[in-house]
């Protein structure tokens, strides 16, 4: 089923989360672990973020520096494909732009055809360096309305070198990222608004927001999507604080604010584990507005936090 069927179909509000495939080297079993953490709350989807390899300098024992392109976890299609068979969970891997040529995004394509995987998150993902040398940037989709064309041309059976793809039973479906807070990039929120606007035209079923702490941001967003016309359903994304630490890295990484009444309670807490009951509340706190103000569902990124999930959810759903 389409994630924009579940989440309109839905009686109750939904609840999702989003995991990372396991560092390599790593089992499945991680993966797992977390998915039985949080099946109480059944799941109606599960995102698998997608990362590219990275371009590194090795330190070596001459004093010199080796460069390597190394990809630190495996890709999505695996990570769908086994949640899909173990759980029978729809899965939605992200698909992403960056480090990814074209023609393997076509690749990764294919293979969720052959699994019948047909949800899809596509986002232009993280701005990481890795090694471009001696190829042609055409051969890469720059933006995500990039990649969403290359879908949509994919649905139609049209292959990145004009070959025809026979047996696409079921087109893929996708939702796309948006930022309550403005993307780091954009020069004001005017602009990510109109972009946002191309992408819903071009093909987004429904939103995802970048994580965000103040409800206020994201009901200030909707409403003013919803006056520029974007009718999709917006899921708020949430992520319960876990350690003091978040103050600081969590802004710098997702370009998100912190309301001064959650930063005075994380700063007068003795420890992290105090921190971490603090978030859960947090997250609670935001969990429930969201919902009383109509939200279609909570959608959780669990990036170590999947017992704190488990406890706000218990209190909001």
């Amino acid at each position: 089923m389409k994630v924009i069927d579940i989440i309109n179909r839905s009686e109750s509000p939904l609840f999702s989360i989003e995991l990372l495939p396991p560092v390599k080297g790593n089992s499945i079993e991680r993966v797992y672990s977390i998915v039985d953490k949080l099946r109480e709350f059944e799941p109606r989807f599960i995102n698998i973020t997608s990362h590219h390899s990275e371009c590194i300098f090795r330190p070596m024992p001459d004093g010199t520096h080796r460069k390597m392109t190394i990809r630190r976890r495996p890709g999505t299609v695996a990570v769908a494909a086994a949640l899909k068979y173990r759980y029978g969970i729809t899965p939605v891997p992200h698909i992403i732009c960056n480090g990814f040529t074209r023609e393997e995004t076509e690749y990764a394509l294919l293979d969720l055809n052959f699994l019948e995987i047909t949800n899809l998150f596509v986002v232009r993902g993280d701005d990481k360096p890795f090694d471009r040398t001696g190829t042609d940037p055409a051969d890469y989709n720059r933006h995500a309305i990039d990649l969403q064309v290359q879908i949509n041309d994919f649905n139609r059976g049209q292959g990145v070198d004009e070959t025809r793809i026979e047996g696409i039973a079921t087109p893929f479906s996708y939702g796309m990222a948006c930022y309550p807070e403005k993307h780091e990039e954009a020069p004001n929120m005017a602009s990510d608004i109109h972009f946002l606007k191309e992408k819903v035209k071009n093909g987004a079923d429904y939103l995802i927001t970048q994580m965000f702490f103040d409800n206020e941001k994201f009901y200030t967003f909707v409403d003013r999507c919803r006056q520029e016309g974007i009718t999709v359903p917006i899921l708020p994304g949430i992520k319960p604080l876990t350690r003091r630490s978040h103050l600081n890295v969590l802004p710098k990484t997702f370009r998100t604010e912190m309301p001064e009444e959650l930063v005075k309670a994380v700063e007068a807490a003795k420890s992290d584990e105090e921190v971490r009951q603090i978030g859960v509340e947090w997250a609670v706190m935001q969990g429930k507005d969201l919902l009383a103000h109509g939200a279609p569902g909570i959608h959780f990124y669990t990036i170590n936090a999947s017992d704190s999930v488990r406890e706000a959810a218990r209190l909001i759903f």
